[in-house]
């Protein structure tokens, strides 16, 4: 059974900052390539960052500069470090996991919200 846990969110007021986990179970988690997605209120789910099995990493233009994304394959775990926080960050967020675009999974989502 794959299960992706996600964990860190929370209330913040702007500019302070967050770390996001996302711990796996049961897929072989080197393998895969992991992301961060989020959704709005209103708004499609849309590509946060990603880290592919190799290490390399991609992210939105929004968040670029302000934003992490990182991996410890020996605690099958992603994270994504967020800095400089801003109102429009508000979604919920939720890791995803990816092998050849053949297997697909994913966490249950975690709220930020960042207001004053």
């Amino acid at each position: 059974q794959v299960q992706l846990v996600e964990s860190g969110g929370g209330l913040v007021q702007p500019g302070g900052s967050l770390r996001l986990s996302c711990a796996a179970s049961g897929i072989t988690f080197r393998f895969y390539d992991m992301g961060w997605y989020r959704q709005a209120p209103g708004k499609q789910r849309e590509l946060v960052a990603a880290i592919i099995s190799d290490g390399s990493t991609n992210y939105a233009d929004s968040v670029k500069g302000r934003f992490t994304i990182s991996r410890d394959n020996a605690k099958n775990t992603v994270y994504l470090q967020m800095n400089s926080l801003k109102p429009e960050d508000t979604a919920i967020y939720y890791c995803n996991a990816d092998f050849r675009r053949n297997r697909n999974y994913w966490g249950q989502g975690t709220q930020v919200t960042v207001s004053l």
